[in-house]
Order: C-alpha cells, then sequence, then structure tokens
C-alpha cells in the first residue's frame, strides 16, 4: 500500500516563502510522474505542476509560473514544492499525488496515489 505523506504547510505573509515536501512509502516510486494540486474552499482541485519521472521534465500553471518550483529527491522517494513571493490567492490545501504513464497528466483523476494534503495560508 502506498502512502504519500506532505509536510511544510503554514502560515506565511505575502511575498514570503514556503517549501512542501511529500514523501512515499510502500513501494518506490521512481518510475512515476508526481503532481501538486490545491484546492481551496468552495473551489475545484486544480493543477499546480508535476515532474516527469524520467528526464525530469517540469510542467507548470500559469499561476504559479516563474514562482514555484517542483523538484523530487528519487533516493529519498520525495518530491518538493518550493513556493516563493506567495499571494493571498495562492491560499488553500496542497496535495501531492503520483501517477504511472507514458505521458505528463494535469489532471486530477488520472493521478493513482494521494497524499492527506497540507494547508498553506497567505495573508494580505
Amino acid at each position: 500500500q502506498v502512502q504519500l505523506v506532505e509536510s511544510g504547510g503554514g502560515l506565511v505573509q505575502a511575498g514570503g516563502s514556503l517549501r512542501l515536501s511529500c514523501a512515499a512509502s510502500g513501494r518506490t516510486l521512481n518510475m512515476y510522474d508526481w503532481g501538486w494540486f490545491r484546492q481551496a474552499p468552495g473551489n475545484e482541485r486544480e493543477f499546480v505542476a508535476t515532474i516527469r519521472w524520467s528526464g525530469g521534465l517540469t510542467y507548470y500553471a500559469d499561476s504559479v509560473k516563474g514562482r514555484f518550483t517542483i523538484s523530487r529527491d528519487n533516493a529519498k522517494s520525495t518530491v518538493y514544492l518550493q513556493m516563493n513571493r506567495l499571494k493571498p490567492e495562492d491560499t488553500a490545501g496542497y496535495y501531492c499525488a503520483a501517477r504511472w504513464g507514458s505521458r505528463y497528466s494535469l489532471v486530477s483523476y488520472e493521478y493513482d496515489y494521494w497524499g492527506q494534503g497540507t494547508q498553506v495560508t497567505v495573508s494580505s
């Protein structure tokens, strides 16, 4: 059974930074793509970033491009989301996810495993 556990969320002022981590246990996910999604109250879950298992190619939502960076450490079965220049509109629950596939995906229903989420709150 695969478990994903996020950490690193919290309260930060606008313009600040946070680094989220997501550690996998139960099996190796080195050949899985990783993704970060977020969901604010009353909103649908939205794509934030993804990183491919092969080559480390990354893709970002336009709203976070240039501010967020996704990375992975296969040896630790961990993915990270470095969030800089945070804005109040970044406030949401952040979820990591993993999927097996031959192409990258920006849609949540194509991901196989999910973490429980970590809250990020950005004050103005």
